[in-house]
């Protein structure tokens, strides 16, 4: 049977101020009346019912993404007790899912991305799912890179992008390459054998958690106790054990880069994985001089601005490739160029205590 894994466990710091502890990114209406995690649960219905969706995500968040998602059986909610990157997540999911179905197919899918040609995104899963099938097959899906990215990772393949989405098919992977300078994208685009890596993958839990007991074997063995006692008064116990003395490290670093039978089907669809505030800038609806404007809000010979006012009016005159997110105890300001580095504002804060603004 085929199930989603929906990664939401994350704090999205790069989305301070209004993206805190208590309330993070995948939870926040940052496009429209649905959250980011009602959005990425949404875009599934008609390829995986919502009995077949599990969610990852801290132990803090259970109470929230019930709320979120009250439809939702509350045994698919699967609580970490601590943040540990993708690799443990997705260890101890598929152990989840195989308790259930010796057979599980996983489709697994960060919470915070939009997607905005939902036909276009099953059509490529679907190709993904069938080639997921075949024993030992590991396979991810991969986007046109429309311009030198350096927030992405990026996928090299045996083949090339010219006439690549004229109809889905899985290519094998040559190599992973992490977030590239902005020399060095320009390089992978020119070359046309790489895709943007979107995060997302496709397998059989039992295909996944071998792989993971071969390139991982310290994280295997971690939560090899658990197996037995899912389902059990002993799985919350055994379960905090295996993230104390587990590795933290991502699916992509630890399996992915040095799997073998590793496959890319490149996605036809808009996808933008929502990383920072220029990204939702990038997404948003602009006037006739670039402004996405939010909430009560005044601009003069201003241009190129995002501003999300959320208390008060905010007014910006001869201001330009600015982002201004305004809450109720915080005011970030900031080039839109440089959002990335907000996440470094969180650390700051984490560093001095500064715990309210948090």
């Amino acid at each position: 049977m085929l199930y989603a894994v929906i990664m939401a466990g994350g704090i999205g710091s790069r989305f301070w101020p209004k993206s805190r502890m208590s309330h993070p990114k995948q939870f926040l209406k940052v496009f429209g009346e649905a959250t980011l995690l009602q959005n990425t649960v949404a875009r599934l219905q008609g390829l995986i019912p919502l009995e077949h969706c599990y969610i990852v995500t801290h132990r803090r968040y259970v109470d929230k993404t019930q709320e979120q998602l009250p439809a939702l059986p509350l045994e698919n909610i699967l609580a970490e007790p601590l943040g540990r990157n993708t690799a443990p997540c997705i260890t101890y999911a598929a152990l989840k899912l195989l308790s259930r179905d010796p057979e599980a197919l996983m489709v697994v899918l960060p919470a915070d991305h939009v997607i905005r040609n939902v036909r276009a995104f099953h059509q490529t899963l679907q190709v993904a799912i069938e080639k997921a099938r075949q024993p030992g097959a590991l396979v991810t899906i991969g986007l046109n890179p429309t311009y030198p990215a350096t927030g992405y990772g990026y996928i090299q393949f045996e083949g090339s992008t010219e006439h690549l989405f004229d109809e889905p098919r899985p290519y094998r992977v040559r190599t992973f390459a992490e977030k590239p300078d902005l020399a060095t994208a320009e390089r992978f685009l020119d070359s046309g054998d790489f895709l943007w890596n979107s995060g997302m993958f496709i397998w059989r839990a039992d295909t996944i958690l071998n792989a993971i007991q071969r390139y991982l074997p310290d994280l295997y063995e971690a939560f090899e106790p658990l197996r037995q006692a899912l389902g059990t008064p002993k799985e919350p116990h055994l379960l905090e054990e295996a993230y104390q003395v587990c590795p933290s490290i991502s699916i992509d670093y630890g399996v992915m880069e040095r799997a073998e039978n590793v496959w890319v089907v490149p996605g036809n669809f808009e996808w933008n994985d929502v990383g920072d505030w220029r990204a939702v800038y990038d997404l948003s609806e602009k006037d006739a001089l670039g402004n996405a404007l939010q909430g009560h809000v005044i601009v003069h010979n201003a241009s190129r601005n995002y501003v999300d006012a959320e208390r008060r009016l905010v007014v910006l005159v001869g201001i330009h490739d600015t982002a201004v997110i305004d809450t109720e105890d915080a005011l970030l300001i900031c080039h839109l160029e440089s959002t990335q580095q907000v996440k470094n504002i969180v650390e700051y804060l984490q560093t001095h205590r500064l715990d309210a603004y948090l």
